[in-house]
């Protein structure tokens, strides 16, 4: 069945926020407190990650608007380098690009849900997973109109209780967003260059729209349009929420706990009020795993059209849904909810993505060099320097990150091994 471009310039905004405001902004602070005891470090850590958002979102903009089709990584890296390394993206696509970050955000929305109903947290993320597939997987619709209506949701929350903390004196014993004497030294410090892949993850789905392409309006203009607007906007809410979660929650409380949310609105509202926003905020997480739902099996359908293994996953159904693709990328998600630990999949997703998408900004650099006359209706603006700032950040990063946490890297190498050898076996004779 041929694919429907019903996405317009408002809703690929909207899937972009979505993809981006999710688990790691509500669960990632009080990872990152547990090594940085300084306000102002935290903060500028969140703005270091839009930074950086901003400029992956400038160069993937240039790439999709000069190579216009859906895929994302898969797509871009296929055609920019080799298709062995496009497969290899989709292989990571297939398996951590969409299937952990769903399984962080279900688990997330367990933990928050569990403060309130008389469930436990894994029984609330599977519930909730096979919900929104059940609404993707056969009606492309009803998978639109749920999306765009939770997304909106999330926001207007997100705002509401922004304003409600600031508005309020600082808790006694909370970080204060003032810089210190402290400052630089935790800026130069070993756990805030690893807390930056934690907020590298926070930040990621800025280039949601990416992978959608083939169902966007006037996708040359409509998709880098949605991916600078949807990262913007996205980094003043972070640095909103951030700021309101140091200002209501006491130091000790904060470090290593991952329901820093709760925490926050248990300070504002009381316990009652607490338990109320911990459901609002599992509500809010149902916009984040619909967008990923939404976003995550296009991969895999673009992957069918060139690998005959994959090639099921192309077909859709009569309402225009990519079932099979769907159901595939749900049931690992479910396998990561019911075996891993959260910290585990987020260290392990975090390396991945972030290796995969510093590849392809680099990708903007090698393009140009190699195709100059290639028609690019978007140009990243101040080239090159937010494809070199992506790459530098990242890079560096990613040492810290295998020095400090070396068991997900490998599992993560690992992972790339099988991904080339079943690229190898599934391409083309």
């Amino acid at each position: 069945m041929s694919k429907t471009r019903f996405i317009d310039q408002g809703t690929a905004t909207l899937l972009v926020i979505a993809n981006m405001v999710g688990t790691g902004v509500f669960t990632t602070l009080g990872l990152q407190a547990a090594g940085i005891a300084d306000g102002a470090a935290l903060l500028l850590l969140w703005a270091i990650g839009g930074l950086i958002a901003l400029c992956g979102a400038f160069s993937y903009a240039e790439l999709v608007a000069a190579l216009p089709r859906s895929g994302g990584e898969y797509h871009l890296l296929s055609r920019i380098y080799h298709p062995l390394l496009g497969q290899l993206a989709g292989w990571v696509s297939l398996t951590v690009g969409f299937a952990a970050p769903i399984a962080l955000a279900a688990m997330a929305m367990g933990h928050y849900a569990a403060t309130v109903l008389p469930l436990s947290a894994t029984s609330i993320a599977v519930s909730a997973l096979i919900l929104l597939t059940s609404v993707h997987a056969f009606d492309l619709g009803v998978g639109r109109r749920v999306q765009v209506l939770s997304t909106w949701l999330k926001i207007l929350l997100i705002l509401l209780f922004c304003v409600w903390g600031l508005s309020l004196p600082a808790t006694p014993g909370s970080l204060s967003p003032v810089p210190s004497a402290m400052t630089l030294d935790a800026v130069w410090s070993v756990p805030f260059a690893v807390s930056l892949i934690y907020v590298a993850y926070a930040y990621s789905g800025w280039n949601a729209a990416a992978y959608v392409v083939d169902e966007v309006r006037d996708p040359g203009r409509t998709v880098p349009r949605a991916l600078l607007l949807g990262t913007l906007v996205v980094t003043l809410l972070y640095l909103l929420l951030n700021l309101t979660f140091l200002r209501t929650i006491e130091y000790s409380a904060l470090v290593g706990r991952v329901e820093v949310g709760a925490l926050s609105a248990q300070t504002l509202f009381g316990p009652w009020g607490g338990q109320l926003l911990s459901l609002v905020l599992t509500l809010l997480l149902v916009s984040t795993i619909s967008a990923m739902v939404l976003a995550g099996p296009r991969v895999l359908e673009r992957i069918g059209e060139d690998l005959p293994w994959f090639h099921p996953l192309c077909v859709r159904n009569r309402r225009g849904a990519p079932t099979r693709a769907v159901l595939i990328q749900q049931v690992l998600a479910l396998a990561m909810i019911l075996t891993g630990s959260f910290e585990a999949v987020l260290s392990f997703a975090g390396f991945t993505l972030t290796l995969f998408a510093t590849i392809t900004v680099a990708g903007v650099v090698r393009l140009r060099r190699r195709e100059p006359g290639l028609e690019r209706p978007f140009r990243v603006p101040w080239y090159p320097l937010p494809p070199l700032i992506f790459i530098l950040f990242s890079v560096a990063g990613l040492l810290f990150l295998a020095l400090e946490r070396p068991g997900p890297v490998l599992l993560a190498m690992l992972l790339l091994a099988l991904g080339g050898l079943a690229g190898r076996r599934g391409a083309r004779p």
